[in-house]
This record gives structure tokens, C-alpha cells and sequence, in this order.
């Protein structure tokens, strides 16, 4: 199966994902990264929909914006009525490298179930200044240690597909737009 990739190389990129779990014992797992240069903004819209018993899903976003693009990822777990034994958890962390980039993490719930477990986790950095602190230390110059840190913080992305030919696909696709956007 090839993963489904948004051009985000367009000024206005923006994508709409529903895992719809309409089966007793589905599961879906969803994972997302993105990378925002120049002006750009982008928009992601996520919807996990339980709709049956004993369903899971795992959904995890990573964004890095660079420059005065912007992102504004809205995600929302949606357990509907008689949907017992839902596990859901979705999480939308963002790396800013700019002071004139922005990120907005938008994480919501709607629960109609009683016996369930869901959470969300959102959250918005700057680099780690005593992670470069410490790779300037070591000898590697400022843009070699920020490119480190980057490809550290999205290889977690990286690391929930299976090994594999999409897995390559996409980690080369990372690593293509962050050349583009380091550049």
C-alpha cells in the first residue's frame, strides 16, 4: 500500500483523514508529518470515529515549520453511543524554527460510551537549545546540529511503520522536504 502523501510544496495544502472503526475489534493506526517553509500554511483535519465495540486507534502528527508558514491540525476522537471498549489516542507535537512560524495543535473529544479510554497530547517547541549546545560541543557547526535534532524529532514517525519499502519511501520523502526547507 503507498502512503498517502500531501504536496506540501503547495502555498495552501491542506487534507481531511477519517479512520471510521464501524467494526466490533477494528483498529487503525495513523501517522502523520508534515514540513512548512516560506509562506506556506497547512491544514489537517483528523477524525478517529469509533462506532462499534472494542475498537483502538493510534494516531500521531509531527510538523516542523521553518521561515513564516503556519499549520493548524485539528484532530478529533469521536466515540459514538454503544461503542464500549474504545481505546483512542491521538497526539500532535510541532517543532518551530523560526520565530515567525506558527502552529496551532487542536486535539478534541467526544465521548457518547461510558467504558472508554482516550487521550490526546498536543504540544509546540523551538528547537532545544542545549541539544545544540551540546552537538556544537561535540564539533558539528550550527546547521549540521539543527538538522540532527529535526531528523530526531520526526524518526519517532519514522519508527511506527513496519521495515519495509513504504517505511524507506517516506523516510526519504522526509528527508527530501527538509533538505528543501533547511536549505
Amino acid at each position: 500500500m503507498r502512503p498517502a502523501v500531501v504536496d506540501n510544496t503547495d502555498p495552501a495544502a491542506s487534507a481531511k483523514l477519517v479512520a471510521n472503526l464501524a467494526g466490533q475489534g477494528s483498529s487503525a493506526r495513523v501517522t502523520g508529518g508534515y514540513a512548512g517553509g516560506n509562506r506556506q500554511h497547512l491544514d489537517y483535519d483528523t477524525l478517529q470515529e469509533h462506532a462499534a465495540e472494542n475498537t483502538t486507534s493510534d494516531l500521531a502528527f509531527r510538523g516542523v515549520l521553518t521561515d513564516h508558514s503556519t499549520a493548524v491540525w485539528r484532530g478529533m476522537i469521536k466515540v459514538d453511543e454503544g461503542a464500549q471498549s474504545t481505546d483512542a489516542f491521538q497526539e500532535c507535537r510541532n517543532m518551530l524554527l523560526s520565530t515567525d512560524a506558527h502552529a496551532d495543535a487542536i486535539p478534541g473529544l467526544e465521548i457518547l460510551a461510558d467504558e472508554v479510554a482516550c487521550t490526546h497530547a498536543a504540544a509546540i517547541a523551538q528547537v532545544d537549545k542545549e541539544q545544540l549546545f551540546y552537538l556544537n560541543s561535540r564539533g558539528l557547526d550550527e546547521s549540521v546540529a539543527k538538522s540532527m535534532v529535526v531528523e530526531g524529532f520526526l524518526q519517532s514517525l519514522v519508527e511506527r511503520l513496519k521495515e519495509g519499502p513504504v517505511r524507506e519511501e517516506i523516510s526519504e520523502l522526509l528527508s527530501e522536504r527538509l533538505d528543501e526547507i533547511l536549505a
